[in-house]
């Protein structure tokens, strides 16, 4: 399909912007970019409770934040880990989203301010997200959530630390996950893909913006490699009884195929998997509503499908 005439007219924006491109003003200032534009983003809905709170991490104190759209109890309950390469992005930069999701879900949303590279290199980020996951499980019943309902989700760098979660839970006696939601995740450090071929320049999310993330996230000779499981989810041999799963891909997105790719084995692998791609659409529209109409869509398409898996009705539609 051509592409979205939103996704036309934001390409163009952007090349008239002609905005320095973060690996070459690093991430401070790239971040104080993204800070400075957060008045542009609309606010979310209002919700009944939102609280901003600490849980415990390896290495120490990790911000979190609580969106309940209720006051029910019994509320399932979905961990999200907020995109941007593991260098950009934040829990104020994914409120928005976050409340969006709570109300049309019926879950309890708690967003995790994990730690990010460079500062913090891989696993850094990957840590925080399954100790925040742990301390979601083990105070669900506290947040009034329930704990046989736990789901993890994020997009993009977001999408990678929740599938690595689920796997690491799956391999290390939990915390036990019942749903997935990776959107347009990162899975494969390999880079090497169809999608990378076709769409790796000219439609906002590069190659070599890629090529800088996991440079920041996972240096040379640093604590892993980029074939650990934990930063590269897709170097996992096996990816039998992992939590169902719902992917969104972006038609025009280097991330697509390893995306698609990563749904595709755990459907061989006997996880029920739902798998989206939105035509016309590049990278990031999931987590930029105010500006791609795709954007609202999907983030009530997922919602409703998460809050149907966790009901109990079966494997996602």
């Amino acid at each position: 399909m051509a592409l979205h005439p939103q996704v036309e007219a934001y390409l163009k924006q952007m090349e008239a912007l002609a905005l320095s491109p973060a690996w070459e003003i690093g991430a401070a200032a790239t971040r104080e970019r993204a800070r400075a534009a957060l008045g542009t983003i609309p606010p979310g809905p209002e919700l009944p409770r939102v609280e901003d709170r600490s849980v415990p991490g390896p290495a120490g104190a990790i911000p979190v934040r609580v969106y309940w759209p209720s006051a029910e109890r019994g509320l399932p309950v979905l961990v999200w880990f907020h995109g941007g390469g593991w260098v950009l992005g934040s829990v104020d930069q994914d409120d928005a989203n976050c409340r969006r999701a709570a109300e049309r879900s019926g879950a309890i949303v708690v967003s995790v301010e994990y730690r990010m590279a460079p500062e913090d290199v891989a696993p850094a980020s990957f840590e925080d997200c399954l100790a925040a996951t742990a301390w979601a499980a083990e105070h669900a019943s506290e947040l009034g959530g329930d704990a046989t309902r736990l789901a993890v989700g994020g997009a993009s760098a977001g999408g990678n630390l929740a599938a690595a979660v689920a796997l690491h839970a799956r391999d290390h006696g939990g915390p036990a996950l019942a749903y997935q939601l990776l959107v347009y995740p990162v899975t494969d450090s390999r880079m090497d893909s169809a999608s990378y071929v076709s769409n790796g320049e000219g439609f906002g999310l590069s190659r070599q913006a890629m090529e800088w993330f996991w440079d920041q996230y996972v240096p040379a000779g640093g604590a892993v490699s980029r074939d650990d499981p934990r930063v590269s989810p897709a170097h996992a041999s096996d990816l039998s009884g992992l939590p169902r799963a719902h992917v969104i891909t972006a038609e025009y997105d280097p991330l697509r195929d390893e995306g698609e790719a990563y749904a595709t084995r755990m459907e061989a692998a006997g996880v029920p998997v739902r798998v989206d791609r939105v035509p016309g659409h590049l990278h990031g529209f999931y987590s930029n509503p105010h500006i791609f109409d795709a954007g609202e869509r999907w983030i009530t398409e997922a919602s409703t499908a998460l809050r149907s898996a966790l009901a109990g009705a079966g494997a996602p539609a």
